[in-house]
C-alpha cells in the first residue's frame, strides 16, 4: 500500500466523523456569525443584511453591559475559588489515600457535580431564603444580622458564585488528584531527606508540577462560568416567580432578545461576542502557561 493509500483510508476511515462534528459543532458557529449581521424575528423568512448594527447597538445598551458584567464577576470568582480549593482538596485526599474513608472522600467531593442543577438550585435557595434558610440562622448565632441573599444585587451575585463552585469543585478535585497519583513519588522522597514539610513539598513540588492540569482546570471552569444560566435563573428569581431579575448575565440575556424580544440577530451578536471573549481568555491562559513554562 503507498502513502497516498494509506493517507486516503486515513481521511475515508475519518470523513465520517469529521463531517458530523463540522455539522453539529462548526456549522452552527458559522450560522450565529450569519445572524449576527442580519436582523430577523424569527418568524419571518426576510432576514435583511444590516452589518455590524448589532454590535454597535450592544456597546450602548446597558442591559448588555450589565449581563457583561455580572458574567465576567461570576466567572472569574468562581475560578479563583475553585481552582485554589479544588487544588488543596484534591492533596488532602491524596495524603490520606490508605484510610478507609478516602473513598467517601472522593465520592462526598464528587456528588456535586453529577447532581441535577434545578433540585441543587431549589435546596441553595432554601438555604439563602432570608425568613427560613439555615444560614441566616447559622450566622445569628454569632450575633450576625439577617441578611437577604437572594435579593440584593451585590449578595444574589455571590450566591449564585457560590452555587457555581459548589458544583465546579468536584471535577476539578477529580483532575486534580488523577494528577497528583501520577507525580515520581521520588521528588517528594527526597524533599523529605531534605527537611521539607508537606506544605512545602505542595508549594514547591506539587503546584509547579500541575501547571498543565492547572491550566486545563481553569479553562473548563472559566469557559463554564462564561455560560452560567441555570444557576441565576433558578436561584436569583423573586418572589413573584421573574426569573433571573437581579443577576442578570449573558446567556439569560441572549435568550430574553431571542425568544421574549424576537431578535434573534442581535441576541447572535451577544453569542458571538461571548464566543471571542472565552476564546480571548483562552489565548492568555495558554500564554501565561507558557511565559512561565519558558521562565
Amino acid at each position: 500500500m503507498t502513502a497516498l493509500q494509506r493517507w486516503g483510508f486515513v481521511a475515508a476511515a475519518l470523513l465520517p466523523t469529521l463531517a458530523i462534528y463540522a455539522f453539529v459543532r462548526l456549522y452552527p458557529i458559522g450560522d450565529v456569525l450569519f445572524l449576527s449581521m442580519h436582523e430577523w424575528n424569527i418568524i419571518s423568512r426576510v432576514r435583511p443584511f444590516i452589518g455590524f448594527e448589532n454590535f454597535v447597538e450592544l456597546y450602548g445598551d446597558p442591559l448588555f453591559r450589565e449581563a457583561l458584567r455580572n458574567t465576567a464577576v461570576i466567572a472569574f470568582g468562581v475560578l479563583l475559588i475553585t481552582v485554589p480549593l479544588a487544588m488543596v482538596l484534591a492533596a488532602l485526599i491524596h495524603a490520606r489515600t490508605a484510610s478507609r474513608l478516602a473513598p467517601f472522600f472522593e465520592t462526598a467531593v464528587f456528588l456535586p457535580h453529577v447532581v441535577s442543577l434545578v433540585p441543587a438550585a431549589m435546596a441553595w435557595k432554601w438555604i439563602f431564603d432570608a425568613r427560613l434558610g439555615p444560614l441566616n440562622a447559622v450566622l445569628s448565632l454569632f450575633g450576625v444580622s439577617p441578611k437577604a441573599w437572594l435579593f440584593d444585587p451585590v449578595l444574589s451575585v455571590v450566591c449564585v458564585m457560590v452555587l457555581c463552585s459548589w458544583q465546579a469543585l468536584g471535577y476539578a478535585v477529580l483532575i486534580f488528584l488523577v494528577g497528583i497519583k501520577n507525580l515520581p513519588a521520588s521528588l517528594y522522597e527526597a524533599a523529605k531527606l531534605d527537611g521539607a514539610g508537606p506544605i512545602q513539598s505542595f508549594l514547591f513540588i506539587t503546584v509547579p508540577l500541575l501547571k498543565p492540569i492547572t491550566l486545563y482546570v481553569s479553562v473548563v471552569t472559566l469557559v463554564a462560568g462564561f455560560n452560567v444560566y441555570g444557576q441565576a435563573f433558578v436561584l436569583a428569581s423573586d418572589a413573584q416567580g421573574a426569573p433571573g431579575q437581579l443577576v442578570r448575565v449573558l446567556v439569560l440575556d441572549m435568550l430574553e432578545n431571542g425568544f421574549r424580544n424576537y431578535r434573534v440577530g442581535y441576541a447572535a451578536a451577544e453569542a458571538v461576542v461571548l464566543l471571542l471573549v472565552v476564546l480571548a481568555l483562552t489565548g492568555i491562559q495558554f500564554g501565561l502557561l507558557r511565559d512561565r513554562s519558558r521562565a
